[in-house]
């Protein structure tokens, strides 16, 4: 039996962001690396999206978004940066969301093309707050509970 995969490996980054109620998101991708400009972006979108609404964007501890240009920018926009303990992925809706995502719209496809597998993951984020409104509701409850060491 042969089992068709991709040769080469290629780069989807998806950077993104959740209404914690209405579990509408904002996404920045590239083929590359997260960056602080890309956390910067991410931020730009957001409060072009929820400009009515106060905004606490939750991050982990990654450098490139504890940096200056990201604090300055939330800063100017009003946003406000929640840092998350360390090792508590569990506190994070948008680790949940990623979680929900690959078996979804990835697991056992085989795409022919890197273009195909990319589109896969935009289309289902794109559908968070409409077609899988109702399964994420129950794995993005806003109750947390927090593991102690």
């Amino acid at each position: 039996m042969f089992i068709r995969t991709p040769s080469g490996r290629q780069r989807f980054t998806v950077l993104g962001a959740l209404h914690a109620l209405t579990h509408e998101g904002v996404t920045i991708t590239n083929t590359a690396y997260i960056t602080s400009a890309s956390v910067v972006a991410l931020l730009e979108k957001s409060h072009e999206k929820f400009n009515d609404l106060p905004i606490t964007r939750v991050l982990d501890n990654a450098a490139y978004q504890r940096c200056a240009l990201v604090r300055e920018k939330a800063e100017a926009l009003g946003i406000q940066l929640l840092f998350l303990p360390p090792y508590s992925p569990n506190l994070n809706l948008i680790e949940r969301l990623w979680k929900f995502v690959k078996p979804e719209c990835l697991n056992s496809i085989y795409f022919e093309q890197f273009s195909g597998c990319s589109e896969a993951i935009t289309k289902c984020l794109n559908e968070t707050s409409t077609v899988h409104k109702s399964r994420l509701d129950t794995l993005l409850p806003l109750k947390f509970q927090k593991n102690n060491p």
